[in-house]
């Protein structure tokens, strides 16, 4: 009986039309998704086209001249997107039940397409009522903007084979690359100055770099361009080999522009932020947007090979999965580098020091010059450079030095034991002034106190606070003091005290030979002592 209704639909259809059907057609029976799939497409190709013989796979939900259009439509969907059916793979089970619905039901491209599917109706496999009800738009779907009346128009200029393919579609395809480089070059020149425009307008930055700029542009529009050219190759109606090959390609390389684009408006995104990061006080920042600008690099890309693999049929998950478990393997194996890794992490989080601070710890001592993903680069005194592991700096103590507010000059001076108390004292006072009188010393939190009698010297505490920002300019400025102090004790006669032992022969009527003009000497000691001070401020000015 079904057999009996397929075969008189296809003698009312022959008779309707006046067509014979070819001596090697199939007979136009439905009864696996194998048989329908093959009818339909069969009766669609240019030696075989008998559209009325392949709308027959339809599901009657409308009448027979739409049902024509809409199986062309359906096989016009399937090339669109470079869908090649293989035959081969088909269910030709008579009762094939989808393992997933448990009901009579198959989709050929079910991630592609999968609103349209076959279904088992009154004992044959049709397309279902809902394909046909949404053929449609799935249509305008795959040939937007109109695309679809080219479909029609194109073929009736030239119907000449060359190679296989009509002139038609030859000049199509050269039309297209013409129109293609003049859409190129337009978009071009119309986005550059609009996108530069946008960028200095809401960046409020006149730094950016007219390359980078550039670069953005022209990856965007020739990301535009083959998408355009990926719209057009379903109308050049190639066959479906080739254009399920061509299609394929283009997603590929629209995958990659889109990677790359990706890639290069992050880095006009960094270099912004890197033009604000050194108008910061924290000079880690200028570091930290290198490495993350190579992260997101490496990110994208990723995600670009695994979407190019996807396009490939390779099963992503199975991939994944298996990387996952090397992966952990490979952690398991180096976990010094992860621990490292981790630790670079935690330098950028706590910031326990940054770039261009003096730090003392994990058995070296220099100038923090880069932190790393996995080392961290000191400048030693010497200018060697020593690599130190991050996970090894995070677990030390560190002795940051570049953060001081103040940096201590604490020492001690020895004078002798025949010292008059009032020298001392005045000794101790002028040496007060010094500290007052520089510019670079801290006028609070000061000592110049007589401390201690040692063995063989008085002992004076001198500590004060140097306001310097460098490490010369700490050793500048005790250089400084301690020439003063050298000064002022051989203006009034201090005697610096040696660590030894001296046997004073004394004699009755010995004068005392210090100087009695003690006042008038200190006076002139800190005349001269200011005069130095502003000798060197102009010279520094």
């Amino acid at each position: 009986m079904k057999k009996l209704f397929s075969l008189l639909t296809f003698l009312i259809f022959s008779a309707y039309l006046g067509i014979s059907q070819s001596a090697n057609a199939p007979e136009p029976t439905l009864e696996t998704p194998y048989n329908t799939m093959y009818v339909h497409l069969y009766y669609l190709q240019p030696d075989t086209y008998f559209p009325e013989l392949a709308a027959v796979t339809l599901s009657r939900a409308k009448d027979s001249l739409e049902l024509i259009g809409d199986a062309i439509k359906i096989k016009q969907v399937f090339d669109a997107n470079g869908l090649y059916v293989r035959l081969n793979q088909l269910p030709q089970e008579p009762d094939y039940i989808d393992s997933t619905t448990q009901k009579a039901y198959y989709t050929p491209f079910p991630n592609e397409v999968p609103d349209i599917y076959l279904e088992r109706i009154n004992g044959e496999w049709l397309f279902s009522a809902e394909t046909v009800k949404r053929i449609n738009r799935l249509h305008k779907k795959a040939y937007p903007f109109g695309t679809d009346r080219l479909l029609t128009l194109l073929p009736r200029m030239g119907q000449q084979k060359i190679l296989g393919l009509a002139t038609w579609q030859y000049l199509s395809f050269a039309i297209i690359l013409l129109l293609g480089l003049l859409f190129y070059t337009i978009l071009t020149g119309v986005l550059m100055p609009l996108i530069k425009r946008v960028l200095r307008l809401y960046l409020n930055s006149e730094f950016l770099e007219d390359a980078l700029i550039l670069n953005i542009v022209k990856a965007l529009s020739l990301l535009a361009l083959f998408y355009v050219i990926r719209l057009l190759v379903p109308v050049l109606q190639l066959p479906i080999e080739i254009t399920s090959i061509v299609i394929l390609a283009l997603r590929i390389v629209m995958t990659i522009l889109v990677v790359t684009l990706a890639i290069r408006i992050v880095r006009l995104i960094m270099q912004y932020a890197l033009l604000h990061a050194k108008g910061t006080t924290h000079r880690m920042d200028e570091q930290l947007i290198p490495i993350i600008r190579r992260s997101l690099k490496v990110i994208f890309v990723l995600f670009g090979v695994l979407h190019i693999l996807q396009l490939l049929d390779v099963n992503v998950t199975a991939l994944i999965a298996g990387v996952s478990i090397g992966g952990l393997a490979l952690a398991l194996a180096a976990q010094d580098t992860v621990k490292n890794l981790i630790g670079s992490a935690m330098i950028f989080f706590d910031r326990p020091f940054q770039i261009g601070d003096y730090i003392i710890g994990s058995g070296v001592e220099g100038t923090v010059t880069e932190v790393g993903f996995r080392t961290t680069r000191i400048l030693t005194l010497d200018t060697s450079i020593i690599s130190v592991p991050n996970g090894t700096i995070v677990n030390d103590a560190i002795t940051n030095k570049g953060v001081r507010v103040f940096r201590i000059y604490n020492t001690t001076l020895g004078i002798t034991y025949d010292t008059p108390p009032d020298l001392i004292e005045k000794f101790i006072q002028t040496l007060e002034q010094i500290i007052l009188n520089h510019p670079k010393t801290r006028k609070e939190g000061y000592l110049v106190k007589l401390s201690a009698f040692d063995a063989s010297a008085l002992t004076i505490a001198f500590r004060t606070f140097l306001i310097v920002g460098s490490f010369d300019e700490e050793v500048k400025t005790k250089q400084e003091l301690m020439l003063a102090i050298l000064r002022l004790a051989e203006q009034i006669g201090i005697s610096f005290a040696f660590p030894s032992s001296t046997i004073y022969m004394a004699t009755n009527g010995e004068e005392n030979k210090r100087p009695t003009d003690t006042d008038q000497r200190i006076e002139a000691f800190l005349k001269d002592y200011k005069d130095r001070l502003a000798i060197e401020e102009d010279f520094l000015d």
